[in-house]
């Protein structure tokens, strides 16, 4: 089971998102996401999600809260477990970013961007809901079959 943070970082009303164009063979080419990574061996969610934030964008969280735990399960890459945060305080400059294109994107816009569909779920709970989730998704291809919240179904 593959391990990830995922980190919606707040400003004036927009999350940072990642347009994900640079690299040639990659499961999220062409969608918007948040910025984060893969765990690197004997790291903390936390220590995971300030390397991979100050990676992608050089800023260096100073407030961040930790939201949710997502399961994701497809017939086209790895399981993994996905530790998903938000951040509304930071340090620094913002970089480049070698995996795609940084935007600050307003919040009342992201239904129009090119994002997973388990992604809109995400920002659902996110702006509904101050407490801890546990989300599972399963994906067929691109195609969202199940989602669970806290263990219901609430995609049928």
């Amino acid at each position: 089971m593959g391990l990830t943070t995922l980190c919606y970082i707040e400003k004036d009303e927009c999350y940072l998102m990642l347009h994900r164009i640079m690299k040639k063979i990659d499961i999220n080419k062409d969608k918007w996401i948040g910025v984060g990574g893969h765990f690197e061996d004997g790291e903390s969610p936390e220590e995971c999600l300030l390397r991979e934030v100050k990676e992608e964008t050089g800023l260096t969280l100073t407030s961040y809260s930790f939201r949710g735990l997502v399961t994701f399960l497809s017939d086209r890459w790895q399981p993994e477990y996905m530790c998903l945060y938000t951040a509304d305080k930071y340090e620094g400059e913002m970089i480049s970013c070698d995996e795609g294109i940084l935007e600050w994107v307003p919040k009342e816009q992201l239904s129009k961007l090119n994002l997973w569909e388990g992604d809109r779920i995400f920002f659902r709970l996110l702006e509904e809901n101050d407490s801890f989730f546990s989300l599972k998704l399963r994906y067929e291809g691109d195609t969202l079959v199940e989602a669970c919240l806290d263990g219901t179904d609430i995609l049928h």
